[in-house]
């Protein structure tokens, strides 16, 4: 399935912006391949075992997307932002309650070597990583966007300065920071 064009997506979600509630099963028909493959890339990072899958974290962060009221969408890279940061916390959650239900046990993983360049990999806690990106959002809240869109939202550098109106330049300077910032953090802990 081809991958729904800028203009189209953008559209419909202006459509939905002034109420159009119809819009909605156009929409999740043009992103729901999209959805559903950052759904998988997210869940490879995961233990095999587990027992979310994509469908289901597709369809739970639909139902979050849906329920957004304030929000003005702007375009494709906005919407995914947003989808990846909501199926992000809906790992995190879902995480917790594995962890919690384990007694301390059995934590999603994911990798830390080249985690931000090959994310697939199972080496180091999801929990970790989001108790990080939750001290880079008080350090520098705009660093934490950037990793969330980048990682988490597989966005590009030019979709990600897009989504949050700077430069490509300052991206970049930021992610390589964040990065940085994010691997020394998570190896004090």
């Amino acid at each position: 399935m081809p991958i729904p064009a800028e203009k189209d997506v953008t559209r419909m979600l202006q459509e939905w912006n002034s109420g159009n509630q119809e819009i909605l099963n156009e929409l999740l028909e043009s992103v729901y391949h999209e959805l559903r493959l950052l759904a998988r890339n997210y869940l490879s990072k995961e233990r095999s075992n587990h027992t979310l899958q994509p469908t289901a974290l597709v369809n739970e962060a639909y139902l979050r997307l849906i329920r957004q009221r304030n929000v003005t969408w702007q375009n494709r890279a906005h919407f995914f932002g947003i989808a990846a940061q909501i199926m992000r916390r809906i790992l995190i959650d879902h995480a917790r309650k594995h962890l919690y239900a384990k007694r301390g046990g059995g934590a999603v993983k994911i990798s830390l070597n080249d985690m931000f360049e090959t994310p697939n990999q199972p080496d180091v806690e999801l929990i970790a990583l989001d108790d990080a990106l939750k001290t880079l959002e008080e350090v520098d809240p705009q660093q934490c966007r950037i990793v969330e869109l980048r990682f988490f939202g597989g966005l590009t550098i030019e979709e990600t300065a897009l989504v949050l109106g700077i430069s490509q330049t300052q991206v970049k300077e930021e992610w390589n920071f964040a990065k940085a910032w994010l691997y020394r953090q998570m190896k004090r802990t």
